[in-house]
C-alpha cells in the first residue's frame, strides 16, 4: 500500500484529502507545519508528499520543498495551493520549483488520484 504524506496547516484539507486517499487504498500520514512535516518525511518515508505552500509563513511550502531536495530526498512533491489565484502567476511547470506537480485548491479528487498513480507507476 502506497503511503502519502499530507503537510498542510488546514485540518479540514487534511481530513478531506485523507478520506479521498484512504477510500482509494492509500495509507495517509499528516503534519500541520513544516517542522513536523520534516520529522514525518524522515520517519515515515512516504511515497508521495502533498505540501501546502502557505502555512505559518506565506512561502513555507517553497522553502520546505527546497530543503527536502537539498537533503537528497527525491520523493515526488505536489504543491497544493490557491496562491496563483492571489498572485496571478501560474506556477505550474515552473522549473525554479523543485516539485513534480502544482495543484490548485480546491482539489479535484480524480485529478489528484490520477497524478499520484502516475508518479507511483514511475517508481
Amino acid at each position: 500500500m502506497a503511503k502519502v504524506a499530507i503537510i498542510d496547516d488546514d485540518v479540514d484539507i487534511i481530513d478531506a484529502v485523507s478520506l479521498v486517499l484512504q477510500s482509494k487504498g492509500f495509507s495517509v500520514v499528516s503534519a500541520k507545519n513544516a517542522n513536523d512535516g520534516l520529522k514525518l518525511v524522515e520517519s515515515e518515508s512516504p511515497d508521495i508528499i502533498l505540501l501546502d505552500v502557505m502555512m505559518e509563513e506565506p512561502d513555507d511550502g517553497f522553502y520546505f520543498a527546497m530543503k527536502l531536495r537539498k537533503m537528497g530526498i527525491k520523493t515526488p512533491i505536489f504543491l497544493l495551493t490557491s496562491i496563483s489565484k492571489v498572485t496571478g502567476f501560474d506556477y505550474a511547470g515552473s522549473e525554479s520549483l523543485p516539485v513534480e506537480e502544482f495543484l490548485e485548491k480546491p482539489l479535484q479528487s480524480d485529478v489528484l488520484i490520477e497524478k499520484i498513480n502516475k508518479y507511483l507507476g514511475q517508481k
